[in-house]
């Protein structure tokens, strides 16, 4: 979805909800929303029936918010204990619920994506009391039971994602969570707190399926990292694990970041300490958690800070957008918010014991998959050092091109790598041709016509694969074809990986026939990188425009010297 214009959300509901309409509307955080209601309480019809006025202009994404016992007959017998209890089984309730999920599927099939909350019932209504749990007939056990049924059907599904709705009531706490009057008055399902942590983790899925989640975390060391300042204690005094509740708190705020890592959220350090005492502290202290293979980079100096983010973020090929700040200096994090606006600072608390509270609230990691890419992505920094190192070394970039023997492994799109190809497009935005952005579902509907051609590119060198990391594609018209995607993460721009994307699309784009080929950029705040390539590296002409190039196909050219290009599945 275009992150630049309004994601039109329809809210489909068995309640009112223009209470969380307006939270999503109104909300400044990115990206904008405009949100509308479908007629109350129609909601297996407003599912079913697209020809209804809701679906007039129609709508990015469906919020599609219900009570169990209003679209599941069955369990709705349970919760009021009718005289048809006893002749409801669980079975009744998973039959309703497989028939609420295709509703659902079908829905699915006419917007980019769709978000459940999980079904609750009311904290006050305790069912069974102490057997609820235990029995067939109670309510708790049946509501759980409907809640993993919903999550087995629907995860098959690849633009949907189920809310876990029960995270905002505990929030809001029981009492503020459901409130009889708010029905009986108003036909309001839950409370204002309930309402404003939904629109919160809407607006965050929303980010991560805009490519907008946060990818590296830079954090000061002292009083941040560990208690206590380094230069005055050393390293052994530092508060850090054992009996002391400070020295706890820091660990446990350590294992949370090494958390966010093994999910493939980036670590760096920007301290002003002395970096050879800073390093013999991070490998040396028996407490510490995280060690120097968990973070991607640092700069330890008594350099501004602002200058240290701007120059680690360059190194990693990242944008500042894609950086959060963690200090316990106020000082210090005003003066990246003024400096760098791009970078997400968050309050941070000055009680140390709530550090590690405070970071798992942050909900700008949020990202709709997590891919083998994801998890090995701090190792492949790790070994992207490697290759800085040896092209320091290198007499010249030829002889480090050809030191690295990289192969490009080009495959059509498939099942196997779609999800990644979906997350490089909606997420990569430096080498990003057209900053399109499409669902899974969209992506496989839109490459499956016959004048259209997509395909991955997997990089591998002597240091190791670093997975699937480009994608182009091509739509034919007549004896013309046009690129409309041209992807490259960042972490492989610079190693003549996106000449050599090039030297195939235009290879294959010529064995089918094509006389031309035109490339139109579409500029986003972002992606100037891209616009470089193809006006200084390409091959192709720059039209009057500025932005757009074409290409005449007379005598192929060849694969760029020292880079091996294998076609596994490939036209």
């Amino acid at each position: 979805m275009a992150v630049s214009k309004p994601v039109r959300a329809l809210i489909i509901s068995d309640f009112n909800t223009q209470n969380i309409a307006g939270y999503l509307s109104n909300s400044s955080d990115h990206p904008r929303v405009e949100a509308s209601v479908s007629p109350f309480g129609q909601v297996i019809q407003t599912l079913m029936d697209s020809s209804l006025p809701c679906w007039t202009d129609p709508p990015d994404v469906l919020v599609v918010w219900t009570q169990p016992q209003r679209v599941l007959e069955s369990f709705s017998a349970i919760l009021e204990q009718s005289g048809s209890v006893t002749e409801t089984t669980t079975e009744n309730v998973l039959e309703d619920v497989d028939t609420y999920c295709r509703l659902l599927s079908h829905a699915s099939e006419r917007v980019q994506a769709v978000f459940i909350p999980t079904w609750v019932v009311s904290a006050y209504h305790r069912g069974l009391g102490m057997i609820d749990l235990k029995s067939e007939l109670g309510v708790a056990n049946q509501l759980m039971r409907a809640n993993l049924r919903l999550i087995d059907n629907l995860k098959g599904t690849a633009n949907i994602y189920v809310l876990n709705s029960q995270r905002w009531m505990v929030l809001a706490g029981a009492r503020n969570a459901h409130n009889p009057k708010l029905w009986y008055m108003g036909k309001l399902g839950f409370g204002d707190r309930v309402i404003e942590e939904a629109a919160k983790d809407i607006k965050a899925a929303l980010r991560g399926i805009s490519g907008l989640a946060r990818k590296l975390i830079l954090l000061d060391l002292d009083d941040t990292l560990w208690g206590g300042i380094l230069g005055d204690v050393g390293w052994d005094g530092l508060r850090l694990g054992g009996h002391d509740p400070m020295g706890e708190s820091f660990a446990d705020f350590q294992g949370a970041l090494k958390a966010l890592k093994n999910r493939g959220v980036l670590l760096g350090i920007v301290s002003k300490n002395e970096e050879n005492i800073a390093l013999e502290a991070i490998s040396r202290h028996p407490e510490m958690v995280l060690s120097l293979q968990d973070f991607v980079g640092w700069r330890i100096n008594w350099n501004d800070k602002a200058c240290n983010i701007e120059e680690l973020v360059l190194e990693l090929n990242l944008g500042l957008q894609s950086v959060v700040f963690i200090d316990d200096n106020p000082s210090e994090r005003s003066r990246i918010s003024e400096a760098l606006p791009e970078v997400l600072v968050p309050d941070w608390p000055v009680d140390q014991l709530l550090y590690k509270k405070t970071l798992l609230d942050l909900d700008c990691f949020d990202s709709p998959v997590i891919t083998e890419e994801d998890l090995a992505r701090t190792k492949t920094y790790a070994v992207e050092r490697k290759r800085r190192d040896l092209r320091s070394n290198a007499q010249s970039f030829h002889e480090w091109i050809h030191s690295l023997k990289t192969q490009v492994i080009v495959e059509d799109l498939n099942a196997a790598n779609l999800p990644r190809a979906v997350q490089l497009m909606n997420k990569t935005n430096q080498m990003n041709l057209s900053s399109r952005r499409m669902s899974e579902e969209e992506l496989c509907d839109w490459s499956s016509s016959d004048n259209r051609h997509l395909w991955t590119f997997r990089v591998a060198d002597k240091f190791g694969d670093a997975g699937v990391t480009g994608l182009a594609s091509i739509q034919i018209e007549q004896e013309s074809a046009t690129i409309i995607d041209f992807v490259l993460s960042c972490r492989v721009i610079g190693r003549m990986v996106e000449e050599t994307m090039l030297h195939f699309v235009t290879r294959v784009t010529e064995e089918l026939g094509v006389n031309n080929i035109i490339a139109e950029y579409v500029p986003t705040p972002n992606n100037n990188v891209c616009l470089s390539f193809w006006i200084e590296r390409s091959g192709f002409e720059v039209n009057v425009d500025g932005k757009s190039f074409t290409l005449l196909l007379d005598e192929p050219g060849s694969v760029p010297d020292g880079i091996e290009l294998v076609m596994r599945d490939a036209l």
